[in-house]
């Protein structure tokens, strides 16, 4: 599966997504219908775009938005960029302040929500999926591994994540997440 596949998939779980049916259950139903070296494809496409937001600016993004941001937290800020679709992803991914225009983004502030982004399930939607289509015969994480010695592709190294700084000082946040700092740190002097 290549990477436009997978943003197709994204594309359609949000489309099926309602107030009855969350993203994550419509996305595992997308990834149920296909096989299980897609949904293996899937996985392995879904961790090298999970894997490229791992960086410092954008684990600032997600200490504003959440008012703080732990590394299990990240993982699921990070799959949430993913759920948010192909031209959220990208724009947070090239400049993760631009998040403060992502209407959920600014909804979350004036409702003092800190969830927004945050989407721990779709980090497993391919392993539910996984379980629907073996019926559980399967491990997932072992298919995984499989999978990987096949085509010698996961397991990559992880990217550089940047500059860290320190998300606890104000005025770096400022300078650095200016739009997003202006929504999250409004009681915070300069």
């Amino acid at each position: 599966m290549d990477t436009s596949e997978l943003w197709t998939i994204i594309e359609a779980a949000r489309e099926a997504s309602e107030a009855d049916k969350p993203f994550a259950e419509a996305l595992v139903d997308q990834l149920a219908t296909r096989t299980k070296d897609d949904i293996l494809g899937y996985q392995e496409r879904f961790d090298e775009l999970h894997g490229a937001v791992y960086r410092w600016d954008v684990w600032a993004a997600a200490y504003l938005i959440g008012g703080g941001c732990s590394d299990d937290s990240f993982m699921d800020f990070r799959a949430g960029l993913i759920a948010l679709g192909r031209d959220w992803y990208e724009r947070a991914a090239a400049c993760p302040d631009s998040l403060a225009e992502h209407p959920a983004v600014t909804a979350a502030t004036e409702a003092y929500d800190d969830e927004a982004v945050f989407y721990e399930n779709v980090n497993y939607a391919a392993s539910d999926a996984f379980k629907r289509v073996t019926g559980g015969d399967e491990d997932f994480y072992d298919a995984c591994d499989e999978y990987a010695a096949s085509r010698d592709s996961f397991g990559q190294d992880v990217e550089d994540m940047g500059e860290d700084f320190d998300f606890d000082d104000p005025d770096e946040m400022r300078r650095r997440l200016p739009r997003l700092a202006a929504l999250y740190l409004r009681d915070t002097p300069h």
